[in-house]
């Protein structure tokens, strides 16, 4: 058994017209073992599309069959929607234009297409021109006033296709009116029994529907949602390269029908237990499936061409050092915060809150130092490339505007050098979270005068310095809160869990996010004591937006509330564990009496010096970055831009709007990006144009940039060198890594990109590219059927992120603490004592904790959290760090090499019948299936497997070898008068390892080394070894090797069927619909095996070369199962036949409801 081939060529099978399309397109080969249904539509495209080749056959196979699941309804009464899984380049753009052009011909006129930005209507108006839809007009939504759309102030628009991004789709005015949302408006328009098209372009920003954890579900998600749920005979279809790269991030795509009503899973949440408990191995079958019954369709540009490396940046030395003065600087930070929380006697909320806002910028600094260690590495390849003949693009995640934004905003608007980002990370953290209160603007805050305090005055006591109080409170917050949206505090999580692998931090600094912030200057009400773990709604900009509008509403009726003040006293540490009478004081207005007072006074009194102590730490922090400042690294964008010749030399694609430039004189200075004839909003258009047109062959992409824009090595363009990708920071989610990769990679290009991924030597640094590696695995899985799909073989070194990596990291935190053995011993090369060392670092990052009194260690909660470990201990020494990972990959090497010879370990789909093994088709069982397509069926087949070699076989490999150690060996060991016999042969001379071949198993997977193999076997000439060979390979067609090599076998004497060591073995192979039967399984398995069997995918390629992929069902659930699936078939075909019945006496409605 193998794994399997991962790509397959791809061509339309059952639909046989339109012309090839113009670069070569591949599926999964899981996906391509099933075949979709039969095609029974008719299109209405005009013959000139078609055979002018405006839309491919590909394209078309994809409008057909949507077309043809449209015709069908659900259990529930809601029209069947499509889901296009196309990847980038393989032009879904013109496959959705031409589903909306089929309908339109069809008198089906009206059409609404959600996308995620505004600049895309302009490729949807393309797109309907190229495929010669050019009598369809497209309307923006974000540009219709408020009210009916087909009114006369909206231009009476009553056909054509409504063009909207998601965030537009929860926009509200605030004038009232009947159709004050976009939602309203929407509805209106399509009206009750609208059965056009809604097309969800780009779906997976919808995604954050289902709640992870504590998270609640977007507006977005629920918009999307309740426009389904209200018109129920639209023609859905949805669209994204990324599909889901999760499964949870289908929760809006009810349209399937995969769960709901009349399916085995009654709710979303079943399906994604199911799925999810099941491993990868099950999104496989939830895509064939989805094939199967003809609703989704996945290719992809063929990667052929594409060349990915991997670039390790060898560190300075100069560097090496500023990073461990980096670390020292963090681990005493991290004290002081612990004593200041302490001394102030922080409330429990307020800590968490601290903590939260530490950790992501302790992770947002060391991600900048990361990134900043490749940027000479980087300039120097792209130097290379150029010279070459090549053009570069490099893409980043984040551009560090709020940080530049920041200090032009300290120094007055004037700049002496680069801004380093990383300095800004720590700054604004000890400026902005440090619980250090500053009393004065507190008790300003809160109208405590404490001038008046002293003379027991009561400080509430007129009208009028009431108003002036309230007036000054709302100043001091709205201060705050600009500030703390400058950067991004709005989007900081607490809670030290949620930002271990959200995309939090990126958000915080991701370009387009920024400017959104900080063009929202409004003077709104946002309060700076609000716990921030509550904002789950990071990836959705717009919901953040939002909540100002509203703040600034209720901004206009704001009087103090007990609440706010109690809050920020606790926050200040000035309540926590304090008599009470200190908030009610303040609250009353005018009756106070003076013992409250004096009350009040003393307790202030008491926390005075530990408040002073704690400002003085605040200002030794403060210091010492100043001191460390002079070696942290600039902005990366703007150096990188610097180096590689200045603005006019490179094309700059992201969100910000300005840029920090060397004047020709050696001065800094800031800019605007927007130049005199062009506005910021085209700047990045005409910066692409640049590029294609070869004015400039270097650009730099941003988060903000990457969607929907193409910079390949277009035939059209003028820029037709090839194309080199390099990314410094890999995208924290696989939907993101693709969207950039697919800037470079498209359709109609003359040569392919070559990708390259810089990882430093860091040891976290392999992080980033073990987070892609895990979600590219996962997306390949889940949007193309196969998990091996997007790895493209590389990445997957660093994918530690499963549950090997959870159980070796468990291993290696519980050793390092003394609770567990170490399963490996410590890297040699390591100079010092490595676990003392090791222990002291986890404990400055907080991963191991000392309790105060007993000094005993405890591991922190989640310690096990892969995501966590490998942040954290960013933040160790170079070398500590380095070491401690050496130690990790190599217990989970040991984790993993355990698992396999227990025969636990999951790889994905098996192949069978890839190599040696002939696979022989015994007998096959068909069962109708339950569900609304009457033709879902599943099949039981029986398969044998012949695995052995024959001596023929064995001298024809003999006869091509060529090393002096190759040939056939006996063992040593004889037992039950038997020698075993095997075939050897050298593979790898350097490392002298060696493929074993074995009478009854044929070749072995497990290389052995020749030290190995002379401890237990002797070399012979061949006439020696021919009878033992022979004698092994008879008898293993039935005998198990513990019959053969001991004379019983245990299981055998009971009765039970043994295979070990078989040459010939059976297995039962359940294809076809699996998924509407899946409960059932899912009830046999777990019966009868218990609930940890995993389920095994495998596929099969029959002597006659039939292609079959399924669920092996183990040996002793057959005869259950195939129980269970006859009574389903039973009640299936009666429901059939009522069908036909009831078809015949109203022929009118035969609505091709059998084929579909």
């Amino acid at each position: 058994m193998g794994h399997a081939e991962t790509y397959a060529e791809y061509m339309p099978i059952k639909l046989k017209i339109g012309l090839r399309h113009p670069d070569p397109v591949v599926e999964t080969s899981s996906l391509s073992s099933v075949t979709p249904p039969e095609v029974w539509y008719k299109s209405s495209i005009p013959e000139e599309s078609i055979d002018s080749g405006w839309l491919s056959a590909l394209q078309l196979e994809a409008v057909t069959y949507a077309a043809q699941q449209h015709e069908t309804f659900l259990p529930n009464g809601d029209r069947a929607g499509f889901l296009i899984g196309d990847g980038a380049g393989v032009g879904k753009g013109r496959t959705i234009a031409g589903i909306i052009y089929e309908n339109y011909l069809l008198g089906r006129k009206r059409a609404v297409w959600f996308s995620v930005s505004n600049d895309l209507k302009y490729d949807a108006e393309r797109d309907l021109r190229d495929i010669g839809a050019k009598n369809i007009l497209v309307h923006s939504l974000n540009k219709f006033k408020y009210g009916k759309i087909s009114s006369k102030h909206n231009g009476s628009v009553k056909k054509g296709v409504i063009f909207a991004t998601y965030s537009s789709l929860i926009g509200e005015s605030q004038s009232g009116g009947k159709y004050k949302t976009r939602l309203k408006q929407l509805l209106h328009w399509c009206g009750d029994d609208f059965d056009g098209v809604i097309v969800f372009d780009e779906c997976h920003k919808a995604k954050n529907l289902c709640p992870v954890g504590s998270s609640k579900p977007t507006k977005t998600g629920l918009a999307v949602l309740e426009l389904q749920n209200k018109l129920p005979k639209a023609r859905v279809v949805y669209a994204s390269a990324t599909g889901a790269s999760e499964p949870r991030n289908m929760a809006y795509m009810n349209r399937l029908g995969i769960w709901g009503e009349g399916t085995p899973f009654r709710e979303f949440s079943d399906f994604i237990q199911a799925v999810e408990r099941r491993g990868v191995g099950a999104m496989e079958i939830v895509a064939m499936d989805m094939k199967l019954r003809g609703m989704y369709i996945a290719r992809q540009l063929s990667f052929s061409g594409v060349t990915f490396k991997i670039d390790e940046v060898q560190l300075s030395h100069h560097y090496v050092k500023m990073y461990n003065k980096s670390v020292k600087m963090w681990v005493s930070a991290r004290e002081k915060f612990q004593q200041a929380a302490d001394l102030i006697d922080a409330e429990q909320r307020m800590k968490k809150s601290m903590w939260g806002q530490f950790w992501s910028a302790h992770q947002r600094f060391f991600k900048y130092l990361c990134i900043a260690s490749k940027v000479k590495r980087v300039v120097q390849l792209a130097r290379e490339e150029i010279k070459n003949g090549k053009c570069v693009v490099i893409g980043l995640q984040s551009t560090g505007e709020a940080r530049t934004l920041e200090a032009l905003e300290e120094g007055g608007g004037e700049l002496n050098d680069f801004v380093s980002t990383a300095k800004g990370v720590f700054q604004s953290l000890i400026e902005k979270h440090f619980p250090a209160p500053d009393r004065k603007k507190l008790f300003s805050l809160l109208g405590i005068d404490l001038s008046a305090q002293s003379n027991n005055n009561s400080p509430r006591d007129s009208p009028c310095k009431e108003d002036k109080m309230k007036k000054r409170k709302g100043e001091e917050i709205s201060r705050e809160a600009k500030k703390a949206r400058k950067t991004g505090g709005l989007a900081g999580s607490s809670s030290d869990e949620s930002y271990s692998e959200s995309d939090i931090s990126d958000n915080e600094e991701s370009d387009n996010e920024s400017s959104r912030f900080l063009s929202s200057g409004e003077d709104d009400d946002f309060n700076p004591f609000k716990d921030e773990s509550s904002e789950d709604d990071e990836d959705d900009p717009w919901l953040i937006r939002k909540e100002h509008k509203k703040n600034k509403e209720k901004k206009k009726k704001k009087s103090i509330d007990p609440d706010s003040i109690q809050s920020a006293l606790l926050a200040s540490g000035l309540g926590s564990k304090r008599p009470s009478s200190l908030s009610s004081t303040v609250v009353t207005s005018s009756t106070t009496n003076t013992s409250a007072n004096s009350n009040t006074h003393t307790s202030y009194v008491t926390s005075q010096d530990a408040v002073e102590r704690a400002q003085q730490m605040k200002k030794e922090l403060l210091d010492k970055l100043e001191k460390l400042s002079e070696d942290l690294p600039p902005n990366t964008l703007d150096e990188l831009i610097d180096e590689l010749g200045g603005p006019e030399n490179v094309a700059e694609m992201t969100g910000r709007k300005g840029r920090v430039v060397s004047n020709d004189d050696g001065s800094i200075s800031y800019e605007s990006r927007s130049e005199l004839d062009v506005p910021v909003e085209i700047l990045n258009i005409t910066e692409k144009q640049r590029f294609m047109d070869g004015d400039k062959n270097i650009a730099i992409i941003s988060e903000a940039a990457s969607s929907g824009i193409s910079l390949q090595a277009d035939r059209r363009a003028k820029n037709q060198r090839r194309r080199v990708h390099m990314t410094l920071e890999l995208p924290w989610s696989a939907d993101r890594a693709i969207q950039q990769f697919g800037r470079t990679h498209r359709s109609n290009q003359v040569t392919a990109p070559e990708y390259v991924f810089l990882i430093s030597e860091l040891a976290g640094e392999q992080r980033f590219a073990s987070i892609v590696a895990k979600r590219l695995e996962s997306l390949g899985a889940l949007t193309h059927g196969d998990r091996r799909a997007t790895e493209t073989r590389d990445l997957s070194r660093f994918n530690f992120d499963n549950k090997y990596g959870r159980n070796a990291l468990e291993i290696v935190m519980k050793s390092i603490v003394n609770l567990d053995s170490p399963l490996v011993s410590p890297p040699a090369d390591y100079p010092g004592e490595f676990f003392k060392d090791v222990r002291q670092g986890l404990i400055g990052v907080g991963l191991i904790n000392v309790e105060d009194r007993s000094g005993i260690l405890t591991l922190d909660k989640d310690y096990n959290n892969i995501g966590k470990f490998l942040n954290r201990i960013l933040g160790m020494e170079v070398h500590q760090q380095n070491a401690l990972f050496q130690y990790f990959s190599d217990t989970l090497n040991a984790v993993i090499q355990n698992a396999k010879k227990n025969g636990r370990y999951d790889m994905g789909i098996l192949d069978l019948g890839s190599g040696d093994e002939k696979v022989r088709k015994a007998d096959a069982k068909k069962f109708l299936t339950p569900g609304y397509s009457t033709s879902g069926h599943v099949e039981l087949y029986t398969i044998s497997v012949e695995r052995g070699m024959s001596w023929e076989e064995a001298t024809k490999i003999w006869a091509e070898q060529t090393g002096p150690e190759d040939g056939f060996y006996l063992s040593l060991q004889i037992r039950n008068n038997k020698k075993t016999a095997i075939l050897v042969k050298e593979v790898n001379p350097k490392k002298k390892l060696f493929l074993v071949y074995r009478p009854n198993t044929g070749k072995q997977l497990k290389l052995e080394t020749y030290a190995e193999i002379k401890k237990k076997y002797k070399k012979v000439p061949s006439d020696d070894a021919v009878a033992h060979w022979l004698e092994q390979y008879t008898s293993s067609a039935d005998t198990c090797t513990h019959a053969y090599w001991r004379g019983n076998c245990k299981k055998a004497s009971l009765g039970l069927v043994c295979e070990v060591g078989l040459r010939c073995r059976t297995y039962y192979v359940l294809c076809g619909s699996v998924l509407s039967v899946w409960t059932k399984v899912e009830g046999v398995l777990a019966s009868v095996s218990g609930t940890n069997v995993k389920m095994q995918i495998v596929r099969l390629r029959t002597e006659d070369g039939q292609r079959i992929v399924g669920l092996i069902i183990p040996a002793n659930c057959v005869s259950p199962l195939v129980n269970l699936l006859s009574t389903s078939d039973q009640s299936q075909q009666l429901a059939v036949q009522q069908q036909q019945i009831w078809q015949q006496h109203h022929p009118q409605s035969i609505t091709n409801f059998n084929n579909a």
